[in-house]
């Protein structure tokens, strides 16, 4: 059972279980039964949609040159926040791999 569909088996106004034995039952952190995912915000909406259509141009690029680009549009990106939008959205740049080194 997915952790969503356990959230809605707890029921928070129950009259003979706690939410914290409930959470035990059905095996999840209280935390997890209180904490709500923040969405992305509206700047990086705007810079993977920016990211998506850069990538169809230029499926080669990389978190660096990704950033390099969106750095000479204008936009203040670094490295890593792109990295991560890129691992979000499921974009691997195509490369050759590394050949292995064979010995005689």
């Amino acid at each position: 059972m997915n952790l969503e569909r356990r959230r809605q088996i707890i029921e928070p106004r129950h009259p003979q279980l706690s939410i914290v034995r409930q959470c035990e039952l059905v095996s999840i952190s209280r935390s997890g039964f209180y904490h709500r995912p923040a969405g992305e915000t509206a700047l990086n909406l705007e810079l993977m949609r920016r990211i998506d259509v850069q990538f169809l141009e230029t499926p080669w690029y990389g978190s660096r040159q990704m950033a390099r680009h969106l750095r000479r549009e204008g936009h203040m990106v670094g490295r890593k926040r792109i990295r991560r939008l890129m691992a979000k959205m499921g974009l691997t740049p195509i490369y050759r791999k590394r050949q292995p080194i064979t010995t005689a």
